[in-house]
């Protein structure tokens, strides 16, 4: 049975967490804005995330406590696939004349983006700690609510991933020209440089 202050607190919690702007963040917004695999992108981020939350409900937060040595294999691939990524988008921001409309259509299959969705969620140690560890370790304050604790989490994830991805259509008559479309990728390049390098330093 649903209890509604420990859903609301999840709730609260998990839209907080994941509000800050970040990779996964920056790509489905991407995705949005070009109209390219949306259902599929906002779908598979908030799959994992609920795959995550209930692992760490579950209790498994310990065992990644329990298993240092893997802190600094995630940390390192995290910080190369968006060192990659980050490079990928400065390209796109540096290209000449072509146009980036969203009306084109984008350059990335459905294998590709949800490739790239995957990559960007699970590479990301960041989002261990968050999901796993911290919502795992404070939904132990709610012995025989955990459920209703997870469910509100999941709940802002889907919220949040569906509004972020579908919301971004308004605002496809700005990015129709090259030159937004240049800064937005600017912009991703540089949030996911520093988030690479912020893994590598341990900032």
């Amino acid at each position: 049975m649903l209890h509604l202050p420990t859903y609301l607190t999840g709730f609260s919690m998990g839209l907080g967490l994941i509000l800050a702007i970040g990779a996964q963040n920056a790509f489905v917004l991407r995705q949005g804005l070009r109209g390219e695999h949306v259902l599929a992108v906002c779908l598979a981020c908030a799959l994992s995330d609920a795959l995550l939350i209930a692992i760490g409900v579950a209790g498994f937060g310990h065992m990644v406590a329990l298993l240092p040595q893997l802190e600094p294999v995630m940390r390192y691939a995290g910080a190369a696939f968006l060192a990659w990524y980050g490079l990928r988008s400065l390209r796109s921001a540096l290209a000449s004349t072509e146009a980036l409309a969203a009306a084109q259509g984008g350059s990335l299959s459905l294998k590709a983006a949800l490739g790239t969705t995957l990559a960007l969620t699970f590479l990301n140690p960041h989002v261990y700690l968050d999901t796993v560890v911290l919502l795992g370790s404070v939904s132990t304050q709610f012995e025989g609510a955990r459920a209703s604790f997870a469910a509100g989490a999941m709940t802002a994830s889907v919220l949040f991933f569906f509004s972020l991805g579908f919301g971004a259509a308004f605002a496809r008559p700005l990015f129709a020209r090259p030159g937004a479309w240049r800064l937005l990728e600017g912009a991703i390049a540089i949030v996911m440089w520093t988030i690479a390098l912020r893994l590598v330093f341990g900032a």
